[in-house]
């Protein structure tokens, strides 16, 4: 287990008071000069934060690199040798020297570290770019939403579609009432392609084993209760294990049904439900079929949005035979493994893909990388438009230039994560979203985990 040093304790002790920062902070409000180069570091540098460090790395000089695995570590450390590297997220936020020249940070670690890395980042005064889902709890969500007001500073989540021009010109349809008061949404993905249950449940458990060579098990662990390491986690599998992933729904929501989020102006869902099978403590449901619920908004009728993920009895769970039956009338093709349906009181609109960059609408409209949105900036350049916006929001001091800012990611990420609530409790319940609370007690330890000693260093806890 890495030392805590006396500084770092002395920070866990004091954390119920909500005060940390780790470093004085360059000033996030300054105005950058038009070609000024900023300095970033990536937190989570293989896998996904693999691209996202590239991509960032084409904008802003890359002086910081961390990830538990010196694999991933070592490739991007031999592409930016001047950059400090770590293993364990702590020992960088605790380096001073560091700390001062660092504008930014790309976060890309497993779900359930995302939210300590960018609150510590942001209290810091630095902006944050992370990857979906934002968090790995609904609390954490609000929470950094709240964050990036309080240090301001400019977010981004990583769901790609959203620079997407076809997406971005179907959310404007959406709005602009092409189908009418719009009552139903429904999502479905092709994950888990993971294992799960029932292959994987707390009755049949993966078997403990060494810790691959080179991976730092505690700084992966992070705030996640402390358990042994189990062959296959590292570096894919753990989606589908409680502690560390948020499974199909977290995986696959703040892409899939971003569109529909975006172009309906959903915010806080006020009664959520769902039925899952195979449900365990240790991991992810075999299937799941969440109802999502919200009212009224900005002249718009309530709506209910369906979510299915997984299989039952060798069969996926999709929306309705009569439902499929008019996506594929309107597309002329067979339904895709993964994709989105809205319907409205005028028409309905299908979206073949995991992005919302295609979509076709009955009234006859077409959303695609051929068309341009009319109110939103056009972009279409997938992760890297995502990073050039955030940089540009960075360097105008406008927060709202990166569409998936935290004001709108935060709430796209904690309505479907109260999905995995509904799943594993098992209830239906109210959500206060001014409150960040259900109206079932089984519900608050899944809304609000609890960090490990050692790592409870946000105040998280108070």
């Amino acid at each position: 287990m890495p030392r805590i040093s006396r500084r770092q304790a002395l920070v866990s002790s004091s954390s119920a008071l909500g005060y940390l920062h780790l470093a004085p902070a360059v000033s996030a409000a300054r105005v950058y000069r038009a070609n000024e180069k900023l300095r970033c570091g990536g937190i989570g540098v293989g896998g996904k934060g693999s691209s996202d460090i590239d991509n960032a790395g084409a904008l802003m000089d890359v002086i910081a690199l961390c990830d538990i695995d010196e694999k991933p570590l070592a490739a991007k450390a031999k592409k930016w040798p001047s950059a400090k590297t770590f293993s364990d997220f702590r020992k960088l936020f605790d380096d001073s020297a560091l700390m001062k020249s660092v504008d930014a940070f790309t976060i890309s670690t497993p779900d359930h570290t995302h939210a300590l890395a960018a609150v510590l980042a942001m209290r810091a005064g630095k902006h944050v770019y992370v990857q979906k889902p934002l968090t790995h709890d609904v609390y954490e969500a609000h929470l950094l939403m709240k964050e990036a007001k309080k240090n301001k500073v400019c977010t981004q989540m990583g769901n790609q579609g959203t620079a997407a021009n076809g997406l971005r010109r179907a959310a404007e349809l959406v709005r602009g009432g092409e189908l009418g008061g719009v009552t139903e949404v429904h999502v479905w993905t092709n994950r888990p392609i993971w294992p799960q249950a029932p292959k994987v449940s707390d009755k049949n458990p993966p078997k403990k084993a060494d810790a691959p060579k080179g991976v730092d098990w505690e700084a992966f662990l992070g705030p996640a209760p402390l358990r042994e390491y189990a062959a296959g986690i590292h570096p894919f599998a753990w989606r589908g294990f409680w502690d560390y992933g948020t499974g199909a729904i977290g995986d696959m929501a703040c892409h899939t049904a971003n569109m529909a989020f975006m172009g309906l102006k959903l915010g806080h869902p006020t009664r959520v439900s769902a039925e899952a099978g195979d449900v365990n403590p240790l991991s992810c449901p075999s299937f799941a079929r969440a109802v999502i619920e919200f009212p009224k908004r900005e002249g718009m009728v309530p709506v209910k949005l369906y979510w299915y993920e997984g299989q039952v009895d060798g069969k996926k769970v999709l929306p309705p035979e009569a439902l499929v039956k008019k996506a594929t009338d309107l597309s002329g093709k067979a339904l895709v493994a993964s994709g989105s349906i809205l319907v409205g009181s005028k028409g309905y609109a299908y979206s073949p893909d995991d992005y919302g960059a295609n979509v076709f609408f009955s009234t006859g409209k077409k959303a695609d990388g051929g068309t341009k949105p009319e109110t939103m900036p056009i972009n279409n350049k997938g992760d890297q438009g995502q990073k050039d916006e955030w940089v540009e929001a960075i360097k105008a001091g406008k927060p709202e230039l990166a569409l998936s800012n935290f004001d709108y990611a935060s709430l796209l990420t904690a309505a479907f994560l109260l999905g995995n609530v509904a799943i594993r409790t098992g209830k239906a319940f109210n959500f206060d979203g001014e409150k960040c609370a259900a109206d079932i007690k089984e519900a608050a330890p899944l809304i609000r985990r609890e960090y490990r000693k050692g790592w409870d260093l946000i105040g998280y806890n108070g």
